[in-house]
């Protein structure tokens, strides 16, 4: 397997740069044009709209099995959207949601999707010690590759909690048989975010740990703003995020990194009581613009799957 590399980065990283930072971090990675056109990675985060982070004070994890599931029917709706438009994507997925909806998991293989691990049952990687991180993704890669029948190569810890307190993470990861994680959004956020991470592929542990490849940030004026998706892309007007993602495409010349949750297309969702009122404006404001600005996203942009877009000679 070979990992490829295009254009430069951001900041002026040219071939030098580029050397010096391989035989730092490892081989960089980047993105597969087609034409002049760079693929973009399209990612989807596999859970229930009960499950965010913004919500876990609120709901207990006894009380998930009794509450209205709505994930397969959303996926299912997240399918449709991308065999409308032709595109392929990687669904980041929980063990949680494998083990109540194989069917949904078959569904996602036979698509053409990469099926990859969001763990077990959305627990932050800061709140496990590195033998129940261990446990963690191990078990979740077992049950997906056993209901998919496909190989696990990818990663994305819940509520992006990988940071720098528990970067040994990365090491477990490769130990545990994954090639690569997206876990860390380089960005402040009052949940998560290490601004100070590398925006783009790199190897934070060297040859020992997997490739982390972060969700996509454009800079400003010194600072790193998210725009890979979530709640930014359904909070800000659509011009924004379609301005930073070629920003990155153009002059970065670097490939994209968007996600989204299924629950993100279902306006009908049940509402959460007692949730206090920034979770709410984060979590329910603009659902109802969500697929019309997907679908419009995908059409203004070339996307494909994490493998294929980040490695050569994978998912093919």
């Amino acid at each position: 397997m070979a990992l490829s590399f295009e254009g430069p980065n951001e900041g002026g990283f040219g071939d030098d740069a580029r050397n010096r930072a391989s035989r730092a971090n490892g081989a960089p990675v980047a993105g597969v044009r087609t034409g002049n056109t760079i693929r973009n990675a399209m990612t989807v985060d596999v859970e229930e709209h009960f499950q965010v982070g913004a919500f876990e004070r609120h709901v207990a994890r006894a009380d998930w099995d009794r509450l209205p599931s709505r994930v397969e029917r959303n996926t299912d709706a997240v399918l449709q959207i991308f065999g409308d438009a032709g595109v392929r994507a990687t669904f980041f997925t929980l063990g949680w949601v494998a083990e109540r909806h194989p069917g949904l998991i078959r569904r996602i293989v036979d698509g053409g999707h990469e099926l990859a691990s969001h763990g077990m049952a959305h627990i932050r990687a800061t709140d496990q010690d590195p033998s129940e991180f261990r446990e963690d993704v191990r078990r979740a890669k077992g049950l997906l590759e056993d209901v998919g029948q496909t190989p696990v190569r990818g990663y994305r810890a819940a509520s992006f909690s990988i940071a720098a307190g528990n970067m040994w993470a990365f090491e477990v990861l490769a130990e545990e048989g994954y090639l690569y994680s997206s876990s860390l959004y380089p960005i402040r956020h009052d949940h998560y975010g290490m601004p100070e991470a590398p925006r783009i592929a790199h190897r934070p542990r060297g040859e020992r740990g997997v490739i982390e490849i972060p969700i996509s940030t454009v800079t400003l004026f010194g600072r790193n703003l998210p725009c890979g998706g979530g709640g930014y892309f359904r909070l800000s007007p659509y011009g924004l995020s379609r301005w930073a993602l070629r920003r990155v495409n153009g002059s970065a010349a670097q490939p994209c990194v968007f996600y989204f949750h299924p629950w993100e297309i279902d306006p009908a969702q049940p509402r959460l009581r007692g949730v206090g009122w920034k979770s709410r404006f984060r979590h329910y404001v603009n659902l109802r613009r969500m697929e019309p600005r997907l679908r419009r996203l995908l059409h203004d942009f070339a996307w494909d799957r994490m493998d294929r877009v980040f490695f050569s000679g994978v998912g093919d």
